[in-house]
């Protein structure tokens, strides 16, 4: 009787694990794992807007920026340096908007981004 219990149990926590989307991140110590996964980024007139995600809270201060300037072009990176506390009923996504004047670039030219880009996988 205690067995049947414990593979019902089982197999409701599994079928729970079965319907979470997959969250792809780099292992630790990998190259660039420091850096935040991004859903989507638009250049504009006005700036570069990221889309990360959010439980609800992400806002464009959580975020740093580290721009070096090489020969070949400017490369940028986006990391997080506060977690979002809040507790969100479904997975979100944030739009972040960065204007070229606190990026310390120009508008117009062109930029590398460093970080990985990956797909929005949320409802």
């Amino acid at each position: 009787m205690n067995r049947r219990i414990f593979l019902i149990a089982a197999a409701a926590a599994l079928s729970g694990c079965a319907t979470t989307p997959p969250t792809i991140l780099p292992p630790p110590g990998a190259p660039l794992a420091e850096l935040e996964p991004l859903y989507a980024v638009a250049a504009s007139r006005d700036g570069l807007t990221i889309t990360v995600s959010s439980n609800g809270c992400t806002r464009k201060d959580d975020f740093a920026f580290y721009l070096d300037r090489r020969a070949t072009g400017p490369t940028l990176s986006f990391g997080r340096k506060r977690l979002d506390p809040c507790r969100a009923f479904a997975a979100a996504k944030a739009d972040l908007m960065f204007n070229w004047d606190e990026l310390g670039l120009e508008r117009g030219r062109p930029v590398f981004l460093m970080n990985p880009v990956t797909a929005w996988a949320g409802p």
